[in-house]
């Protein structure tokens, strides 16, 4: 009886293990990636932007995303031109959980000021302001495509761009 005892106990620790390695397993694939998980790169693309004079002209937008080793920090520059428009758009932020904070620059106007909003899921949404300027940005990237919207009250009114991954 003592051996058949010492099998179960032993049987009951092995399937006892294993289910603990498969709701680890489980869990681990179920947790929530990195905010900024799907930038990283450079991307390329096109779009248009409106300006506060009610004119509205096609820009070519250049990105790259630096995202650190964990994830939760990401350097953005954006740059975009039309024949005679052009900004110039530098980030930093990081992420506490979903909850980002950070700064940022248009180096063409010489604006700099704060970033705070919510990232994760393929998706940034924050509200920049600065000195006589406030905009909301969204990115989103599903795959190696990047949308990116920009709506301000301020010269730039709506920027609208699709990029793909270089």
């Amino acid at each position: 009886m003592k051996l058949f005892a010492s099998g179960l106990v032993r049987k009951s620790t092995i399937a006892a293990s294993l289910v603990a390695c498969l709701a680890l397993s489980i869990s681990a694939s179920f947790a929530q990636s990195p905010p900024f998980a799907g930038f990283a790169g450079n991307w390329s693309g096109k779009g248009t932007v409106s300006l506060s004079d009610g004119s509205t002209e096609n820009i070519r937008c250049r990105a790259s995303y630096h995202v650190d080793r964990t994830g939760r920090a990401l350097k953005q520059n954006l740059r975009c031109a039309s024949d005679s428009y052009k900004f110039d758009l530098s980030s930093d932020v990081v992420s506490d959980g979903t909850e980002i904070t950070g700064n940022w620059s248009e180096s063409t106007r010489n604006l700099f000021g704060s970033v705070r909003g919510r990232a994760g899921g393929g998706e940034i949404d924050v509200f920049v302001d600065a000195a006589g300027f406030a905009a909301n940005l969204t990115l989103r990237v599903h795959g190696n495509r990047q949308s990116v919207w920009i709506t301000s009250k301020g010269q730039i009114r709506n920027v609208s761009i699709t990029m793909v991954r270089s």
